[in-house]
C-alpha cells in the first residue's frame, strides 16, 4: 500500500540585516514586512526585476493610502459611519441627477457649497456624512460638526483670544460639514463667530450644511439680521440647494419594527 506525502513549502528566508536596516531607516514598513516573501515568490515564479519592484511599490503605496484614509477619517470626527452605499436614493426626495452630481465631488474641488433643508429624518445627516466619507476616500480633508459644537469651539477660541487661529485651523479642511443648523438659537456673538467662519471659507473652502429651517426663517435662530443675511449671501452664492421632504426615516423604521402598516 503506497503512502502519499504533502509537500511542505520552503520556509521564507529572512531579509539580510543590512537590507532590513535600510528599509527601516527609509520608513518603508510594508516593503520591509513583505519583501522576503515577495523575493521568494519571485524566485519560484521567475519574475523579472521590474515585477518585483512593482509588487513592492504597489504594496507600500496601498498601505500608505489606507493609513492616510484612516487618519483623515479620524480627524473628520464623524459621529457615525454612514456611507452613500447604504443611502437609497429612490426612497428619498433627492433627485437622482442631483445625487449623482454631489457624489462626483466636483463641487468640493471647485470650493462650492451644499445646503440641505428639510424636516428631521429626511436623510440630511446621512447624506452629509456619506458625502464627507466619500470626500475622505477621494483624498480630501474633512471636518464634521453640529452647529452647536462648532459655535462652542469658536467660543472657546474667543475666550482665550485664539478664535482667529481656530478658524484658520478649521479652514485647512477642504470640506467643512455643519449639521443641525438652527436646532439651538445663537446669540449675537455666536452669530458673528459663525459669520467669520463662513466669510473665511467663502470661495476658498466648501461648506455643507443641513437645517430643518427654510432660509427665510433663519432669523428665528440668528438674531442679528444683517449678519444672518451676510451668512446666507456667502453660503448660497455658489451652492447646490437640496430640499428634502417626506416621512421621517426613523419614524418609518420604528413603525416597521412594531409591525405597523404605513
Amino acid at each position: 500500500m503506497s503512502s502519499s506525502s504533502t509537500a511542505v513549502p520552503p520556509a521564507v528566508a529572512a531579509l539580510p540585516a543590512d537590507l532590513d536596516a535600510g528599509l527601516r531607516r527609509l520608513k518603508l514598513a510594508t516593503v520591509r514586512r513583505t519583501a522576503a516573501e515577495v523575493l521568494q515568490t519571485a524566485k519560484t515564479q521567475r519574475w523579472t526585476p521590474e515585477e518585483v519592484l512593482r509588487t513592492l511599490i504597489e504594496a507600500e503605496l496601498a498601505a500608505r493610502d489606507a493609513s492616510n484614509i484612516a487618519a483623515r477619517l479620524k480627524a473628520a470626527a464623524f459621529p457615525v459611519a454612514k456611507t452613500l452605499d447604504s443611502f437609497i436614493v429612490a426612497e428619498s426626495s433627492i433627485p437622482q441627477a442631483t445625487f449623482d452630481y454631489l457624489i462626483g465631488l466636483e463641487w468640493v474641488r471647485s470650493h462650492a457649497n451644499l445646503a440641505l433643508v428639510g424636516p428631521p429624518g429626511t436623510g440630511k445627516s446621512h447624506t452629509l456624512i456619506g458625502l464627507g466619507i466619500a470626500a475622505v476616500h477621494a483624498g480630501h480633508k474633512v471636518r464634521y460638526f453640529t452647529a452647536a459644537d462648532l459655535v462652542e469651539a469658536l467660543y472657546r477660541g474667543l475666550a482665550d483670544n485664539t478664535v482667529g487661529k481656530t478658524i484658520d485651523t478649521l479652514l485647512r479642511a477642504d470640506l467643512i460639514i455643519v449639521d443641525e443648523v438652527g436646532f439651538a438659537p445663537l446669540d449675537d456673538t455666536g452669530t458673528q463667530l459663525l459669520f467669520r467662519l463662513v466669510a473665511g471659507a467663502y470661495e476658498r473652502r466648501s461648506l455643507a450644511v443641513a437645517s430643518h429651517w427654510p432660509f427665510e426663517q433663519w432669523g428665528r435662530f440668528l438674531p442679528e439680521h444683517t449678519t444672518a443675511a451676510g451668512i446666507l449671501d456667502r453660503l448660497l452664492h455658489h451652492a447646490t440647494v437640496v430640499l428634502t421632504d417626506g416621512e421621517s426615516y426613523r419614524m418609518r423604521q420604528a413603525r416597521h419594527e412594531r409591525g405597523e402598516r404605513p
